[in-house]
């Protein structure tokens, strides 16, 4: 079982189920070929792929090509099921910066194929997150910075108004899909500025002020 760390906090919660986005900045889907569609795009990623602040990315021995990918994470504080976008948000819990880290030869083989390509999202440490910011500390979480940088180099930088979706549209659509519960966690997608990561590299994610993730890259020790 791993729970959720908390910033300022003692609360201990579970890591529900991982809900993924895709294309939900105009920009990335551009950059990666694709277009953006009208209703959001799902995938699931394990909680097994979870690490948290001062951890270790691993690249997997079956993939030569890991992307980065910064993410708002939005946690669900109790059940939701069929939820309308104007009481969306009184489901949430907090909040967390998040990378959605894929391996990204193995992703687009697959999309080449016609094949699901969930082993591309789902290998172990590929879901790093934050310290969770409760959600009254955010005023607004669809006026949010997102920042990476990969070895003090700035290599996304966008802003969650940018999203095609707001975060209680997303919310809204995913509760009409699949029951959603406490500790779910809700990947909202990347902008733009996505790209490779390599052995040694060390990447810092921030969410405005109030999320810093850091975590190192390393080969498998498989």
């Amino acid at each position: 079982m791993t729970n959720y760390r908390f910033k300022n906090s003692e609360k201990k919660i579970r890591i529900g189920k991982i809900i993924g986005l895709a294309r939900t900045y105009r920009e990335h889907a551009a950059e990666m070929q694709t277009k953006i569609t009208e209703e959001p795009l799902l995938f699931l990623k394990p909680e097994s792929a979870v690490i948290f602040n001062n951890e270790t990315i691993r690249i997997p021995t079956m993939s030569s090509s890991l992307h980065h990918e910064v993410e708002l994470g939005v946690v669900m504080g109790k059940t939701a099921r069929h939820i309308s976008q104007t009481h969306a948000l009184d489901y949430v819990l907090g909040y967390v910066v998040v990378l959605d880290i894929t391996a990204r030869d193995i992703q687009s083989d697959a999309k080449k194929k016609g094949w699901p390509w969930t082993i591309a999202k789902g290998f172990d440490t590929f879901a790093p997150i934050s310290d969770m910011v409760l959600k009254d500390e955010i005023l607004d979480p669809n006026d949010l910075d997102l920042v990476l940088t990969v070895n003090n180099q700035v290599k996304q930088q966008s802003n969650t108004k940018y999203m095609v979706y707001s975060v209680e549209r997303i919310i809204e659509f995913v509760s009409c899909v699949m029951t959603l519960k406490r500790g779910d966690l809700i990947m909202t997608g990347t902008p733009s500025g996505v790209g490779e990561i390599v052995d040694g590299d060390v990447l810092e994610a921030r969410l405005g002020d109030y999320c810093v993730l850091s975590v190192d890259v390393r080969k498998s020790m498989e």
